[in-house]
């Protein structure tokens, strides 16, 4: 196990690649306010104590967006340093399965293809996960 030496906040966060049936990845504007903010990411959100990272994502993506999803495998896992907090991604593959998206949590959401991504702005943690799904699909 490696110790952590930095005395930055760290967040451990479950974060969600939801496909539709279409093969369309769900994707949401930050709010702009806050860290990173305006930018476009993946949904999800902070690991509560004594919750797993599939609880998390099942419970944020309900909160945050008003719909359920199935969480499936672990994608990839992401250790990154901003300039003010460190963060780890616990990101995985999600089955969307009910419900009508909405914008609770965030400016924005969209529905867009692997092609369409490079559109959108992320946050420099989430550049590794567009890799590796453009990976995948290739």
């Amino acid at each position: 196990m490696q110790e952590r030496l930095s005395l930055l906040p760290h967040k451990r966060i479950g974060v969600a690649v939801i496909r539709n049936k279409q093969g369309e990845i769900l994707i949401d504007r930050r709010l702009a306010k806050g860290e990173i903010a305006g930018l476009w990411e993946f949904p999800g959100g902070k690991i509560e104590p004594n919750e797993t990272v599939e609880e998390c994502i099942k419970r944020e993506i309900s909160e945050e967006l008003a719909i359920e999803v199935e969480v499936g495998d672990r994608l990839i896992t992401i250790n990154h340093t901003y300039s003010t907090f460190e963060v780890t991604l616990f990101v995985h593959h999600c089955q969307y399965l009910s419900g009508e998206p909405q914008a609770i949590e965030c400016d924005e959401i969209r529905w867009v293809t692997l092609a369409e991504i490079s559109n959108y702005t992320f946050p420099e943690a989430n550049t590794q996960i567009i890799t590796i799904l453009q990976n995948i699909e290739q």
